[in-house]
């Protein structure tokens, strides 16, 4: 493994994600043909998670924001904007999410989608040459050529949109706190990934980010419940508790990249699945705590963070893993990987390359399996340096207890 990554140098590197980004677009043209029918019949029309966020925005426009959570009403708008017959896309969003899917609905169907994926994709990219402090192609073909970033763009979903904010705010958190925790508090508008930065920015003492996280969090929900008034609320609360049963089989269950998911596809029932992801969750909220409460370098903070926000709740799909891609460019940028981590940050790229596919074909939850082990390898770089520190602290000791 140390010597496959010492072939791995940058020349290397960019030839090897130039030949896989070619062969993602070949496919993602294939599949896109085939989803509008160009290449075989199709038995009904079909569409993309896209279409759940503008049925949403619609109904907004229309002065009706509560149908948004109202299945048949959500569903017809679908219906509406694309073709009759498509397949339902639930939506779970808070009602802050509902300020951006209106502004996207005031547009026709497939501007929006186009508008969404190419702005969102722009300020991904932005945020991650800052982290970088790079342009040069061949920095940015290994991000480029990451699998979750076509995969997002594919089924239309708004993981740029997160990795962006994460790469935002932890690039921002030392030098300008406030916006930093304006940029975390955004994230409110898909809660499940906001769970480790109020543990994160405590632990690590950022108290201005970590006001002004809060004060964003208050301010959208008090913006939303302005604009949408409490009905809509009330809505989203009624269907985010009955989506249960959604999440623990109507949805592709090998698409999950959690321990939750994992235990899922290889047939342990529910129950189990819960059990194993509150085990794994305590014990990354402990790790985030303490590789922020620890004088680590900003590099490992972020790329601990951003990694284990992937695991640390039970329902992330493969094309979430984008995120990943932000904590790849902070170890990057930060110099900590090894030549042998180097390939093993290889190997899991190329692992998630169709990880539905292939978790489904071979009851293996091989999005889960890469995940954790990405989240086991800025462990273990985080180990090191904390280990690197520690003997620098004692020989410091050792140095001021010496006599004259």
């Amino acid at each position: 493994m140390h010597r496959c990554g010492e072939v791995l140098d940058r020349r290397h590197i960019a030839a090897l994600s130039a030949a896989l980004l070619a062969i993602e677009i070949a496919a993602f043209v294939f599949f896109a043909a085939g989803t509008y029918g160009l290449i075989v019949p199709l038995a009904r029309p079909t569409t993309t998670d896209f279409v759940s966020f503008y049925a949403a925005g619609s109904l907004t426009d229309a002065g009706t924001p509560a149908l948004a959570y109202d299945q048949a009403a959500h569903h017809a708008a679908e219906e509406r904007a694309t073709s009759p017959g498509v397949r339902y896309n639930y939506f779970y969003y808070p009602p802050v999410f509902l300020l951006l899917c209106a502004a996207l609905a005031s547009l026709p169907y497939l501007p929006a989608f186009v508008a969404f994926q190419v702005a969102s994709f722009a300020l991904f990219l932005l945020a991650t040459q800052k982290i970088l402090g790079d342009r040069r192609c061949s920095t940015l073909l290994p991000l480029l050529a990451f699998p979750a970033i076509l995969w997002n763009i594919g089924v239309g979903q708004n993981a740029f949109l997160t990795a962006t904010l994460f790469a935002a705010a932890t690039w921002l958190v030392e030098r300008r706190p406030i916006i930093a925790g304006l940029l975390f508090g955004a994230v409110c508008y898909k809660p499940p990934f906001g769970l480790l930065i109020p543990v994160a920015l405590a632990a690590g003492g950022h108290w201005r980010a970590f006001a002004a996280a809060a004060a964003a969090v208050i301010g959208l929900l008090l913006l939303s419940l302005a604009l949408f008034g409490p009905a809509t609320w009330e809505a989203f609360l009624s269907a985010a508790m009955g989506a249960g049963p959604v999440y623990e089989a109507g949805v592709k269950l090998a698409g999950y990249v959690t321990p939750f998911g994992a235990i899922r596809v290889l047939g342990g029932p529910p129950a189990l699945a819960y059990g194993a992801q509150g085990v794994v969750s305590l014990a990354i909220v402990a790790g985030i705590a303490v590789a922020w409460g620890r004088n680590l370098s900003l590099p490992v903070r972020a790329a601990a963070l951003c990694s284990a926000t992937l695991v640390a709740t039970p329902f992330v799909m493969w094309y979430d893993l984008v995120l990943a891609s932000v904590a790849a460019a902070w170890l990057y940028a930060g110099g900590r990987l090894a030549a042998s981590e180097r390939a093993i940050l290889a190997a899991l790229l190329l692992a998630v390359l169709d990880p539905t596919a292939i978790g489904h074909a071979l009851h293996v939850p091989i999005g889960a399996i890469a995940a954790l082990g990405f989240v086991a390898l800025v462990g273990r770089i985080g180990w090191r340096e904390a280990a690197g520190l520690a003997a620098c602290d004692l020989a410091v000791e050792a140095f001021s207890a010496a006599p004259d």
